[in-house]
């Protein structure tokens, strides 16, 4: 559930003909080369989301759904009574480690990403020598190209070192000034600039099987430490981090021309109803995607 947003994103129609933000992902995975969905849901949508939302794919794109419980935990635990909120990214990309046995890419489903973006990734997905381990990959965004009109946003800026990451720092309330120049506020509260061409993670990364295993183990750590924790959640970042720290991965930083949209706020709504009403106007989108 989008709290900020006041409804469920994922399934909101903003295109002209009620597109939803992932029917356009999906759209330009299929034009850049990708070949499956996974999609990682709710048991309790799963009827609907049959009916409404995956019957548009088919005879696009082969498509699993696999599900995200509170309580699909490892042995050993269980989960509190009290836990509502789910266990984060990377618990719901742990969902597809039995449909998934190729390398891949995870993106949220309520984020527009663009074209170029899933391009650039699937041309570094398919270039990775058979069985390439410890070699992965994220969709590195210009900060200025992601931000809200309407509010300010949280986003993992991107430490890298000759084109691959060596960490992310998670940084709130970035905005724009009276200059209209990017800002956030440090942990000291003091204001610090971002350059526009900063990069930032926009939670669009490329990943190898054996990514599978390193989340499996490093969860049952997290979960030894924040099991009663109810608002807990153990992230994508987080992970990726502590393999980078290690040297146990690489992680290359792909660069995007791709302007990030999406509807943090109810505000957002009616510009993204706006771009895409253009995107289709100027003919990067047909009139029907799926039809």
């Amino acid at each position: 559930m989008g709290s900020r947003y006041g409804g469920l994103k994922q399934l909101d129609g903003l295109g002209p003909h009620g597109e939803t933000i992932m029917d356009y992902s999906i759209y330009d995975a299929i034009q850049a080369g990708f070949g499956k969905v996974v999609f990682v849901i709710r048991k309790d949508f799963e009827q609907d989301f049959r009916e409404k939302i995956l019957s548009k794919y088919e005879g696009h794109i082969p498509v699993e759904v696999v599900f995200q419980s509170v309580n699909d935990l490892p042995e050993g635990f269980t989960c509190p009574p009290e836990r509502v909120k789910p266990w984060g990214t990377n618990h719901a990309l742990l969902m597809g480690k039995n449909v998934i046995h190729e390398p891949f890419a995870i993106i949220n489903s309520d984020d527009y990403y663009g074209r170029n973006s899933f391009e650039v990734m699937a041309a570094e997905l398919a270039n990775l020598p058979e069985g390439s381990k410890n070699q992965y990959s994220m969709v590195g965004f210009k900060v200025g190209n992601t931000m809200s009109e309407s509010g300010t946003v949280s986003r993992g800026v991107c430490v890298t070192e000759e084109g691959y990451l060596t960490g992310v720092v998670e940084r709130t309330s970035i905005g724009y000034d009276q200059n209209h120049d990017i800002t956030f506020t440090d942990e000291n509260d003091q204001v610090q600039h971002l350059e526009f061409d900063t990069p930032v993670s926009m939670n669009f990364w490329g990943f190898t099987p054996d990514y599978f295993a390193y989340s499996e183990e490093f969860f049952v750590e997290f979960l030894k430490e924040n099991i009663n924790k109810p608002k807990a959640e153990f992230f994508i970042p987080t992970l990726v981090n502590k393999l980078v720290e290690d040297q146990t991965a690489s992680v290359k930083v792909l660069t995007t021309e791709s302007k990030w949209f999406g509807v943090t706020y109810s505000a957002d709504r009616q510009g993204v109803v706006d771009k895409f009403a253009s995107l289709h106007a100027d003919g990067t989108y047909p009139e029907s995607l799926f039809g």
